[in-house]
């Protein structure tokens, strides 16, 4: 895509126009796009098992809490996509300032600046997946068994977002001067995937137990 393609926004692509463009030899959309889009599918097929699970009268007593993981993962869902572009504009300022010299005036602060920027999306993902993945866990006791798969499958999708979002940081940080920010950003999505990483790998394999 030339920078005109790049004022159409990736998430109005078609699935088939995504799929090739994150094939192709273009910049954008990229790992930490692809990472966003399975986080807002992960946090679909949650919903997915609520909306089918609301208004039946064996899980009234969950009603409520159902009302809640529903709105909730309308806005992870969302803001998920979001990020889909948010990650695509901050890349652009980073390889512009990867292709200035060695030399030139301010470099090693403008690289820093935009490798922190570029960084900040992938970040904001981990935490939304983390979020996805809580909704997910509270889905899995409480929502419907006829959709127990769609949980176990939203976990896995969120186990591999939250994962491969997490080296879109890893990417980032390994190139600042400042080695302590980059220890500092490091160590808070460390924590997240220490704690949510295998919680989601749980959700599924419980599930896959539950099946077989």
């Amino acid at each position: 895509m030339n920078s005109k393609d790049n004022e159409i926004k990736i998430m109005d692509q078609s699935c088939r126009e995504f799929s090739k463009n994150l094939a192709d030899k273009v910049p954008v959309p990229g790992g930490g796009g692809a990472c966003a889009l399975v986080g807002a599918l992960a946090s679909s097929l949650c919903s997915m098992s609520a909306n089918f699970t609301t208004g039946k009268k064996k899980y009234a007593e969950y009603e409520e809490d159902i009302k809640n993981i529903i709105k909730e993962n309308d806005r992870l869902r969302v803001r998920l996509l979001e990020l889909v572009e948010e990650d695509a504009k901050a890349f652009e300022p980073l390889s512009k300032v990867y292709s200035l010299p060695k030399d030139y005036p301010n470099r090693q602060e403008k690289l820093d600046k935009a490798t922190i920027d570029a960084a900040m999306p992938p970040l904001n993902m981990v935490k939304e997946i983390a979020k996805v993945i809580d909704l997910l866990e509270l889905e899995l006791k409480i929502g419907s068994k006829l959709m127990v798969s769609d949980v176990g499958c939203g976990a896995y999708l969120a186990k591999a977002a939250l994962e491969g979002a997490a080296l879109n940081v890893f990417v980032n940080t390994r190139f600042l001067s400042d080695k302590e920010k980059a220890l500092q950003l490091n160590k808070k999505v460390l924590d997240i995937l220490d704690e949510f990483s295998d919680k989601a790998e749980k959700i599924g394999d419980t599930v896959r137990k539950e099946l077989i």
